[in-house]
Formats: structure tokens, C-alpha cells, sequence
């Protein structure tokens, strides 16, 4: 138990403050379930052909052959093409004059041209998406994946931001601060004219989305005692995540227009603004920041909330350890100066990496599978909800090392095996992608709760968004996986399979934390064992 810990012992483990900051902070979290992975619906491709003109005088037989067939990568059919048409001169010559397709003209012989009056979508399943209002098919369908990586680039730019930001300044106003940054530009994404105008706004979501889950994560790891943290940061933050992800596809079956899904994402963002008044900032923070009169003053309220009488002097035998921790200041390069540290800084950025390749390509994925795609995508948020509660179980009686290594190996391994189920069992191929998801999900809920543990108070923030920023190279490259079917089925699974069992190899060499008492300072660290 560390001094804190110890200082704070007397307000108890589960009394209504505590209660109230569990729920609340996570409450914090579902908008970031439904806009991290919103961009499955906003940026579906509909089934598409070239536009033919309706004002060109072609008979009913020509207008239906005027799309020529090709075979399809996959199955071998033969589908109409989706980025080509028979030039329209010639099919309007052939039906002035009364003939025949496949009768009187070989189409085989017939030139082919772009799609130079655009494209016309099937609209059976969704009104609009940006894919549909903006082209971005055939020759521009790498803007698709692009517009998912400049997201997580905005991920990546707030994982670097936010985590120093939250040490300087505390946890509570980057939270805020954050997370009306996230409301408020998809507010204004809404009205996008283009599509680089909706990417750079989509760029500010993703630096508030993820800032203010690593503030909410780290704030209630660092009030909430021990037994109720590892909920907290296992299943409490993660289910609520998990519940935001499984509105997503029930906000979109109702909206099928991406302009107006968007808008309905937005709207719950506006109701957090009171909690302002019922979140505190970290005791613990401000004690790193010499603020121990604050301090005392939550821990005090805490009390008078639990109706416990509290001490009159709380931390002072604390600060004289942290003094001299206070007195220099922080930052990210601290996570590379001493040789233990640098060590397990290096090996948590390749786990991280590995897991949000794994975890966002399958869940960008979901689109592209057999079957109804708001089912998937709810079947795939679906899963999370065990995956999380297995993580706390996991977390609350077994070894950090061993879990966070058995659930990334036994991921990266149904994935692998997902290559070897033949073409016409589709149901096991997507028994074994959830399974794979499963696995996945349950490690990362698992490396979040570690990498808390793992890093003192004076970096923890720093350290989780650090850990946050190097992983989102993983989720910038994540949609260029998916990318990867449109080449092989297979490609994207045997790669993030071997991935994956590899980073759970990698996991066995940092160190156990599990019994061990919050770190408070960099002397406080476990040692690398690797």
C-alpha cells in the first residue's frame, strides 16, 4: 500500500463518492464507443455501376447491356462492372439502328470508357454515405481508407497532446476541455461541402476522442481505491465504451442518411456538460503538484459524501517523499531516460501497436462480411461485452504477465486459423473472426489496466497516452488491411494472426504487477525482468 493509498484508506472502498465518480466517468466514455468506429457506416460502399444518361435515346435492351461483365476477384462470377461502361456513342449508333446486343454485335468488341457522367448506388440500404455524396469509388477509392488513417492520425495527434497536457494541467480540465472538442467538430462535420473539409474536421474528432478517454481513464484510476480500479479500468470504462459501440448500428438502421446519423451522434455529447460540477479533479495529481490543500479539500468532501469523519491532516507525512518528484518536471522524454524504463516503454508501444491493428481492422471489417451489416457490426460490439468482463475476471485474480499473453496469442491464433475454413462455411469463418475479436478486445481492455499499473503517478498520464499515441500507427495503417481483400481474402488475417501472436510472445517480458501497490514516483517502479 503506498502512502496515498494508506492516507485515504479511511474513506473506504465503494461509498456514494466513489460510486459517483465509478458511473460517471464512465458514463464519459459511450460517446467514444459510437464515433471511434462510426466511419463503418459514414463510409460504406454501396453496390454501384456507371450512371447512364436517362435523357440518351437507348431501347430497353441496349440500356441494360450497357454495363459490361467482369469477374469478380472473390467467387469467379460475373458481375457488372463497377468503374466501366460500353461507350455510349457507339451503343447509341447500334440502337438507332435497331440492333441487337449479343444478336447482332459482339459486346466483346464494343470499346469501353469511364464512368464519365458519375455513378448511380443502390440506396436499398443507405440513403447517402460520404462514399456515394463525393465519388470515392473506382480510380478515388483510396481516399476510403485514407479518410479511417487521418482519423487516427487525429487519434495519434491527441494521444501525443493530451497525455502532457493532463500532467501539467490535470486530468479533470483536459477531460472537459476534450471532450467538447469531440461534440463540437462533429457537430460541424455534419456540415462538410467536401470531402477534404470533412477529413481535416475529422482529424480534431479523433484528437478529442481519444484525449478524453485517457483523461477518464486515468482520473478514475487514480481516485478510485484498489479492488474498485481494476473494475474500473478492466470492465467499468470498457463496457460503457462497449454500450456506445453497440448504439452505433441502432442509430444507424434508424438514420440511413450519413449527414443526418452524424447529427444524432452528436446530440448526446451536449448532456455531459453538467458533470463538470460532479467529477473532482485527482487527489493524487494535485499532490504530484505540491497542491496539498486541494487535495485535502476532495478527500475531505470525499468524506463528508460517505458521511466518515475524516483526520485533520491527511498528506503531509506524504509530500516529503514527493517533494523532490514535484520539483522537476516531466515530460514524454522521461519514458526513454533510465534503462528500466525505456525498456518497458519500447516493449508496451509494440503490444499496443499490434492490438489496435488487430482491433480496428476487425472492427472496420465488419461491413465487408456475409450478411446484413448493422447485424455484424452489433454482433462484433456484441462480443466486447464478454471480452470485457472476462477481462476483469482475468485481471482481479490472475497474473497480469500471463493473461495479457493468453488472450493475444489465442487471438492471433483464431485469426490464422480463419485461412484454412473452406469458402462455402461462411458462418465458421465468422464464428472464428468474432472469437479472434473476442480474444483481442480482452487484451486491450487488459493493457490498459497494466500500463496504468505499470507507470508512476507523475507519468501515468503521460505513459498511457504515450503508450495511446504509438499504437495509433497500428490504427492508421488498420483500414489499409482491410484494403488488403480487395488482393487476397486471406492476406489481412494471416498478417494480423502472426502479428499478434508475436506481440502476446513479447508480453511475457514485462514485469508482473498484479498485488502491487500503485507506483508514485520512478523509484517506485517494478524492474524489467526481460
Amino acid at each position: 500500500m503506498t502512502d496515498y493509498e494508506a492516507a485515504t484508506a479511511f474513506l473506504g472502498e465503494w461509498g456514494l463518492f466513489q460510486q459517483q465518480v465509478f458511473f460517471l466517468l464512465c458514463l464519459s466514455t459511450i460517446p467514444n464507443g459510437f464515433t471511434g468506429l462510426s466511419i463503418v457506416f459514414l463510409a460504406d460502399t454501396p453496390p454501384h455501376r456507371c450512371l447512364v444518361p436517362a435523357h440518351l435515346n437507348l431501347t430497353t435492351a441496349w440500356r441494360n447491356s450497357s454495363i459490361p461483365l467482369e469477374e469478380e476477384n472473390h467467387s469467379g462470377a460475373l458481375v457488372p462492372s463497377k468503374c466501366s461502361r460500353y461507350r455510349l456513342n457507339d451503343i447509341q449508333s447500334f440502337s438507332e439502328r435497331g440492333l441487337l446486343p449479343g444478336v447482332d454485335v459482339n459486346l466483346s468488341n464494343v470499346p469501353k470508357e469511364g464512368c464519365l457522367d458519375g455513378w448511380e448506388y443502390d440506396q436499398s440500404v443507405y440513403i447517402s454515405t460520404i462514399v456515394s455524396e463525393w465519388d470515392l469509388v473506382c480510380d478515388d477509392r483510396w481516399k476510403n481508407p485514407l479518410t479511417s488513417s487521418l482519423f487516427f492520425f487525429g487519434v495519434l495527434t491527441g494521444s501525443f497532446m493530451s497525455g502532457q497536457f493532463s500532467d501539467r494541467y490535470g486530468r479533470k480540465i483536459v477531460l472537459f476541455v476534450t471532450m467538447a472538442a469531440q461534440t463540437v467538430s462533429t457537430f460541424i462535420q455534419v456540415f462538410s461541402p467536401s470531402w477534404p473539409v470533412f477529413c481535416v474536421v475529422f482529424f480534431v474528432v479523433g484528437v478529442g476522442q481519444i484525449s478524453n478517454y485517457v483523461a477518464a481513464f486515468v482520473l478514475g484510476t487514480e481516485i478510485l481505491g484498489p479492488r474498485v480500479r481494476i473494475v474500473y479500468s478492466t470492465a467499468g470504462v470498457s463496457l460503457f465504451f462497449g454500450l456506445g459501440y453497440m448504439l452505433l448500428p441502432l442509430f444507424a438502421f434508424f438514420i440511413r442518411d450519413w449527414r443526418m446519423l452524424l447529427l444524432g451522434l452528436t446530440l448526446p455529447g451536449f448532456l455531459y456538460v453538467p458533470l463538470w460540477w460532479y467529477i473532482p479533479e485527482s487527489p493524487r495529481w494535485l499532490l504530484s503538484q505540491g497542491r496539498v490543500e486541494e487535495a485535502e479539500a476532495i478527500v475531505k468532501d470525499a468524506a463528508k459524501r460517505n458521511k466518515i469523519e475524516p483526520p485533520q491532516v491527511i498528506f503531509s507525512p506524504l509530500q516529503k517523499e514527493l517533494q523532490s518528484e514535484r520539483k522537476k518536471a516531466h515530460n514524454i522524454c522521461d519514458l526513454l531516460r533510465s534503462r528500466n524504463i525505456r525498456w518497458i516503454s519500447v516493449t508496451l508501444w509494440l503490444v499496443w501497436n499490434t492490438l489496435t491493428i488487430a482491433y480496428f481492422a476487425l472492427s472496420l471489417n465488419t461491413a465487408n462480411l456475409y450478411g446484413n451489416a448493422y447485424f455484424n457490426c452489433f454482433l462484433s460490439a456484441v462480443v466486447e461485452m464478454p471480452a470485457y468482463t472476462l477481462s476483469w475476471l482475468m485481471f482481479r485474480w490472475c497474473s497480469r504477465r500471463l493473461t495479457l499473453f493468453s488472450t493475444l496469442f489465442m487471438g492471433g491464433l483464431f485469426l490464422l486459423l480463419i485461412q484454412l475454413i473452406p469458402a462455402n462455411l461462411i458462418s465458421l469463418a465468422i464464428t472464428l473472426e468474432m472469437m479472434g475479436k473476442f480474444a483481442v478486445t480482452t487484451a486491450f481492455a487488459i493493457v490498459y489496466a497494466y500500463t496504468a499499473e505499470l507507470y508512476p503517478t507523475v507519468l501515468r498520464n503521460t505513459a498511457v497516452g504515450a503508450c495511446s499515441m504509438a499504437s495509433r500507427i497500428g490504427s492508421i495503417i488498420a483500414p489499409y488491411f482491410i484494403y488488403l481483400r480487395s488482393y487476397s481474402i486471406s492476406l489481412p488475417y494471416i498478417l494480423m494472426g502472426s502479428l499478434t501472436v508475436l506481440s502476446g510472445l513479447l508480453s511475457l517480458l514485462l514485469p508482473e504487477s498484479y498485488g502491487m501497490p500503485l507506483p508514485d514516483t520512478i523509484t517506485h517502479m517494478q524492474p524489467f525482468p526481460g
